[in-house]
């Protein structure tokens, strides 16, 4: 089931997804190889770099509201603790400003981010999404 709603999210993707897609799909030049919406445990990822563990999201309007937040920030601690990094864009950051989305990307391959163990020893913290200027 989870294989059929990735194929039908592929499908039907956003402007932003489809404008990202042909960029990260550039980094297979330096072996760094993407999918898109990927099964991921219960959760479908919009892009995933599997070898590197990177999973990167791209949200819209509807990622605003206090839940679609909550929700958010609950996956992607989940994701985290399975030992991956999530990058996680505006569709805004993906239409005025690719080249810093492109560079925030490239930049968790040549200096990955180390996610804070959960929960932290020092009891405080957790690793932040990576957001774009």
């Amino acid at each position: 089931m989870a294989n059929e709603r990735a194929r039908e999210l592929r499908n039907n993707a956003t402007t932003a997804e489809r404008k990202l897609w042909h960029r990260p799909r550039e980094l297979k030049v330096a072996g760094q190889k993407f999918r898109r919406q990927v099964p991921i445990d219960h959760f479908i990822v919009d892009f995933a770099c599997l070898s590197h563990r990177l999973i990167i999201e791209v949200d819209g309007a509807t990622h605003a509201t206090d839940a679609e937040i909550a929700s958010d920030m609950c996956r992607q601690r989940h994701l985290e603790s399975q030992g991956f990094t999530v990058l996680r864009f505006k569709n805004t950051d993906v239409a005025t400003n690719l080249g810093g989305v492109m560079d925030v990307i490239v930049g968790a391959f040549v200096c990955p981010a180390t996610p804070t163990p959960n929960p932290s020893p020092q009891g405080g913290g957790e690793t932040q999404p990576v957001r774009t200027k």
